[in-house]
């Protein structure tokens, strides 16, 4: 991908769409009506996915509609207006969006992580400015990540003067940005002669802001996590929410932000898995050696499916449990109850990420020749799979997860695990 930062080639990428008005979402109350819509939503969704993947086809219609079903401001809290669902809810939406389009799962991811910066960071009057914004129908994305560079430094910064606060920066990997109303963005600012982390809350359309569709990955093609760039942008001090304070003491930000991460990679599962079983059923020809009519009756293709298929509910389940404890790490967050909800994601994650890499595979591998038609696009699952998978290496959350055990070592805290 280009990292050309002339303004010729920042003028010929900048994306000049804007999100539309606001829409008025539905209103969801609970858990139980969450997942109704998000199965309705999937259905709709899932007809176009490969063609959207093809075309790279920015999903705007889906994108509002995705919106206005309500399922973005699922997460704010019951005390200011939201459904404040489980976590194991959450989880279970966002892998049934995935299994239908995988960008599609993959954009609200840092909406969500917002509002929980937000839930755990902000004062009350910027929770209810923001969470007032969500369920009036505005969506965040983010500018979190930089790259560039070889260490995991911030250079993006937030000035404090007497003419107005502002902020310059380049960022990258910013799913969402691109569809967004506001940008989420992380920055670091002088504060007593040290160098702190706040994330700012920047309107989309402000002046010297520049989102650039520039993400080319081979998978996750319609995620918008291209750049955006930060030229003298000027901000309001109650844009600005304590971000590295919140790392300081035992928060729910990571294990949350990971485990979205989960489902999105469940969901790339469950979509490979179905779409094999259907191939399988209706086109796949069986083994001459199998001596049987139907590849589905062979008894070594019957095998592979029953392997997937127990690997894929134990993730399922793993992803359940990890619900539970980010659940009990919300309602009292400790060191030791973050870090059990840390280990749980981590253990979901390790086993989404290998179902997810497995299915889309082994799709081919039952299919046949056949399934590797272009036109068919089965092959976004691995691809898909394989890109959002490398957000943070799996090798990493083995070692949280044994670490914890042999060692009782806390695993760090920060957004990455």
């Amino acid at each position: 991908m280009s990292l050309d930062l002339s303004a010729e080639t920042l003028n010929a990428a900048a994306s000049n769409v804007l999100p539309g008005e606001s829409l008025t979402p539905q209103l969801i109350v609970d858990d139980a009506q969450a997942l109704l819509a998000a199965r309705r939503l999937a259905d709709e969704f899932a007809p176009e996915a490969a063609l959207r993947d093809r075309e790279r086809r920015l999903p705007w219609a889906e994108l509002d509609a995705f919106v206005a079903s309500g399922l973005w401001g699922i997460t704010v809290p019951r005390e200011f207006g939201g459904a404040g669902v489980r976590n194991g809810t959450l989880a279970e939406v966002t892998a049934t969006i995935a299994a239908a389009d995988g960008s599609l799962g993959q954009i609200p991811q840092n909406h969500f992580y917002a509002l929980e910066v937000l839930r755990v960071g902000g004062s009350v009057e910027q929770q209810r400015l923001f969470y007032g914004r969500v369920l009036a129908g505005e969506r965040f994305g983010n500018a979190l990540a930089e790259i560039g560079h070889q260490d995991f430094k911030r250079r993006t910064r937030l000035t404090r003067a007497a003419a107005g606060w502002h902020i310059d920066g380049r960022k990258f990997y910013c799913t969402g940005a691109l569809y967004a109303h506001w940008i989420p963005t992380l920055v670091v600012a002088k504060d007593e002669g040290r160098d702190v982390t706040y994330l700012v809350f920047v309107p989309r359309d402000t002046p010297g802001v520049t989102v650039i569709d520039d993400w080319d990955g081979f998978g996750q093609r319609v995620t918008g996590s291209g750049s955006v760039q930060f030229d003298h942008v000027r901000v309001e001090p109650e844009w600005v929410v304590p971000f590295q304070v919140s790392f300081e003491r035992a928060t729910t930000i990571g294990p949350l932000a990971q485990i979205i991460h989960a489902a999105i990679d469940l969901g790339q599962a469950r979509g490979a898995f179905a779409a094999a079983l259907q191939f399988v059923r209706e086109r796949s020809r069986p083994w001459i050696d199998a001596k049987v009519e139907r590849a589905a009756d062979d008894p070594l293709t019957v095998a592979q499916f029953g392997d997937l298929a127990v690997r894929l509910r134990a993730a399922e389940a793993l992803l359940r449990r990890a619900g539970r404890f980010v659940d009990a790490a919300q309602a009292e967050s400790t060191d030791r109850s973050v870090a059990e909800a840390s280990v749980a994601v981590a253990e979901a994650r390790a086993l989404t990420t290998t179902v997810s890499l497995d299915a889309g595979s082994r799709l081919f591998e039952l299919a046949g020749t056949a399934a590797t038609l272009d036109g068919l696009g089965l092959d976004r699952f691995w691809r898909n799979a394989r890109t959002h998978t490398l957000h943070d290496p799996v090798r990493w959350k083995y070692h949280a997860v044994g670490n914890f055990y042999l060692n009782d070592a806390l695993p760090p805290r920060h957004g990455a695990l």
